[in-house]
């Protein structure tokens, strides 16, 4: 098992491209099932769930083939020849759950198993249910398997979701694309993933107004065709390597970085003492007085997101003061606290709450990654730390991040991978 060794206490200074967005990469390749023909995206990340995803689609029938040597451009397309999306695949990775809507409205049925990956809460899929079934859908659910059917196809309707779901909304707006009649989603996920999935399927052919806002329309239509779309940056992995550069008192560019896509992530930044920048296509990223405890809820964007709260715990764990960060969108989402601690950080943890007193610096320790974002955390904590850390279980890094060693290294980072 990969593991990372990091030797901390040097600021970085230059360059990182920031790749294409693991939260719309994924759901722009389901998009692929809504159509025959073939659907080409470019800046494609180079990721572990995305080959989690291509093997799923390939499962379906569809093919999904690699254009030109550089991994970043994808072909998807071809007739569905099955509409099961079976466990194996489905549990490594809930973004699975996606293929139900679309499944339902090309083929009128499917079956799905219900979804894993992090164990960061309980996640339920139930406004997706629920959703379908205001469609038309008939969904049972039998040995942890969804089984939706809807002989006559889909109807467009009105539903208003409870809780701005990004999932639930992306997963009704690509079945409704092929509904008969229109569709209003209120209360739908703001997300800027969210407008470049419309962006695309709207390339496709589909009629969808509002996306971005609260209040989504969706006018069906017969079939969708092929199309090119360019996937957006990583808004997630540009905040991330912005906690980088603030942590070690570094100065960064983000090439691909957009403030417009960060929401309240820019503001906590600017309130912790940090500077952020547009700079044409790159935001700039720097730190060079002290760091400042600050207080962070998670919210629905343009809200804190809750993708960013890891790594902002560590980045507040050698900040001056104290700090409360309160978690609202996951309620098990403080796994990275102990490991953390482990590297003499004082974070107390009540209910959905994290309490962080800053300390003046961390010290290295073999440390291990619970999920995903955790996994960062932890990086950005070993970069500031005097000594080495040891990060294990870096495979829940490699689901959503590309080839961060190299990329911090070329910034003067010390880590290196160690193959194990």
């Amino acid at each position: 098992m990969d593991r990372f060794i990091i030797r901390g206490g040097k600021p970085l200074h230059g360059e990182i491209t920031i790749g294409g967005a693991k939260n719309a990469g994924l759901k722009l390749l389901v998009a692929g099932l809504l159509t025959s023909e073939r659907l080409v995206l470019t800046n494609v990340p180079h990721i572990a769930d995305i080959a989690t995803m291509r093997a799923l689609l390939t499962q379906h029938g569809l093919t999904v083939e690699t254009v030109g040597n550089d991994n970043t451009t994808l072909s998807v397309g071809g007739e569905i020849t099955s509409t099961e999306a079976p466990y194996d695949i489905v549990s490594k990775m809930r973004a699975s759950i996606l293929v139900l809507g679309p499944l339902l409205a090309r083929c009128r049925e499917a079956r799905v198993s219900l979804p894993g990956g992090c164990a960061i809460g309980t996640r339920p899929v139930d406004l997706h249910l629920k959703g379908l079934e205001a469609l038309g859908a008939t969904i049972t659910l039998e040995n942890g398997y969804i089984n939706a059917r809807a002989p006559n196809g889909l109807v467009g309707d009105r539903i208003m979701l409870p809780f701005a779901s990004v999932g639930a909304t992306e997963n009704l707006m690509m079945a409704a694309t092929l509904a008969k009649g229109r569709t209003e989603i209120v209360n739908a996920a703001r997300e800027p993933e969210m407008v470049d999935l419309a962006n695309c399927l709207n390339a496709m052919g589909a009629k969808i107004t509002g996306a971005g806002t609260g209040h989504i329309m969706i006018e069906g239509v017969e079939a969708l065709h092929g199309a090119q779309h360019r996937i957006m940056s990583d808004r997630i992995e540009c905040g991330t390597y912005a906690c980088a550069a603030a942590i070690t008192g570094g100065d960064l560019r983000l090439i691909g970085g957009q403030i417009d896509h960060l929401g309240a992530v820019v503001r906590a930044f600017e309130e912790a003492g940090v500077e952020v920048t547009q700079e044409g296509d790159a935001m700039r990223v720097r730190r060079t007085g002290a760091l400042r405890g600050i207080d962070i809820m998670t919210e629905p964007y343009p809200g804190f997101p809750t993708d960013m709260q890891a790594q902002f715990m560590a980045l507040l764990s050698v900040a001056e003061g104290a700090s409360m960060i309160t978690e609202t969108i996951f309620e098990n989402r403080f796994m990275h606290v102990p490991e953390l601690n482990r590297m003499g950080a004082r974070i107390n943890v009540h209910g959905s709450s994290a309490i962080i007193r800053g300390v003046h610096s961390l010290s290295g320790a073999p440390v291990m990654a619970t999920d995903l974002r955790a996994s960062f955390s932890l990086i950005l904590a070993g970069l500031a730390a005097h000594g080495e850390t040891i990060l294990s279980r870096v495979y829940h890094l490699d689901r959503g991040y590309e080839a961060v060693e190299r990329k911090l290294a070329a910034c003067g980072a010390q880590i290196e991978r160690v193959k194990g």
